[in-house]
């Protein structure tokens, strides 16, 4: 099942990890699977909470970054202009996002009855990679009941690699899924995280760059020639006191991270970032027109770039060693990294 993170023998960046080394490493967020793995049936849903709480009436400052847009997120609209998130995020392959925001709304309703009552609506955040290489994506195999079950799995130590919605992805033409990973910044004598997730499913095996060094010029092996298309999700979060124009900026700099790895964003790829921070929350009703905030001075911002730079290139590699080896649709087979290292 993929190779520990303690015994890659490289490290990525220089600064310190959390007790996990993943993004589960900020206070209070958790993540879960439900993973279909069944012949011709290789998919699944993630799920990630922000905070244990009730998410809707004590939401999270977020924002979003579109680097390139061949995605169907859902939610990213009222992110942008509310700089908030009210519900947790899923993961899915590309045709299940109907079904999954579908589960993903009755779950708020049965936990906030004012929904539509008498408050507004919700904003369901739905992620999604296309998996249609080694999944049967047109049977529609993800239900609701796939969605309870992610959710309901939701904990700090969660698997990695082909898990969740991670199962049938593929990762610069390797198996590729669900990546992780966190960095500690000190602030005023105080220590933060900041940690990534990814669903990765993009970009060249040629082009994968491991620790800094061109993957093809360790390896023999070769796998054939294929496009850069495919997606790529990453959330970010922290502890950090943040406002939702500093968190854009942290998703900015996936790019970087990305970059490292080896990505060229392809025209058929898309790249779609979110940040929140569970330190600044806003709550949906109030009986005061002025809330406090707390926000970071922008001069000592450069170390959360280069956290979010090691996180992010480290959640790719994650979801590469992690995986396993894959025969799914059609027989189709798509080798893991750590297979390849073996040889």
């Amino acid at each position: 099942m993929g190779i520990d993170k303690n015994e890659w023998g490289f490290r990525v960046g220089h600064l310190p990890h959390g007790e996990r080394n993943k993004i589960s490493d900020v206070p209070g967020v958790t993540v879960g699977h439900c993973t279909l793995a069944d012949g011709d049936i290789q998919t699944g849903v993630t799920a990630l909470l922000p905070h244990p709480g009730d998410v809707f009436h004590d939401k999270v400052l977020a924002a979003c970054h579109v680097i390139n847009g061949f995605g169907k997120t859902t939610g990213l609209v009222q992110i942008d202009e509310l700089g908030t998130l009210e519900t947790p995020i899923l993961f899915t392959n590309t045709l299940s996002v109907g079904t999954v925001e579908t589960a993903l709304v009755r779950y708020m309703l049965e936990r906030n009855p004012d929904i539509c009552e008498t408050t507004g609506s919700v904003n369901p955040v739905v992620c999604e990679c296309n998996d249609c290489g080694l999944n049967d994506i047109r049977g529609l195999h993800v239900t609701e009941a796939h969605v309870a079950a992610a959710l309901a799995d939701c904990k700090a130590d969660f698997a990695e690699g082909a898990v969740g919605a991670g199962r049938g992805m593929r990762c610069h033409g390797l198996k590729g899924g669900i990546g992780s990973a966190s960095r500690l910044v000190e602030l005023d004598g105080k220590s933060y995280t900041i940690g990534a997730l990814v669903l990765s499913n993009h970009a060249t095996f040629d082009d994968l760059i491991v620790a800094g060094t061109p993957i093809h010029e360790l390896l023999e092996a070769r796998i054939p020639p294929h496009e850069d298309k495919g997606s790529i999700i990453t959330v970010l979060a922290t502890d950090i006191p943040l406002s939702e124009r500093q968190l854009r900026r942290l998703c900015h700099r996936a790019l970087v991270g990305l970059s490292r790895t080896g990505s060229a964003c392809g025209n058929g790829s898309g790249e779609i970032v979110l940040a929140f921070t569970t330190a600044n929350r806003m709550p949906h009703y109030s009986d005061k027109a002025l809330l406090p905030m707390e926000m970071l001075h922008d001069d000592a911002i450069n170390p959360l770039f280069r956290a979010v730079a090691e996180c992010v290139e480290e959640s790719v590699l994650s979801s590469l060693l992690h995986a396993e080896t894959v025969t799914g649709y059609h027989g189709r087979t798509v080798q893991c990294l750590s297979d390849l290292l073996k040889k």
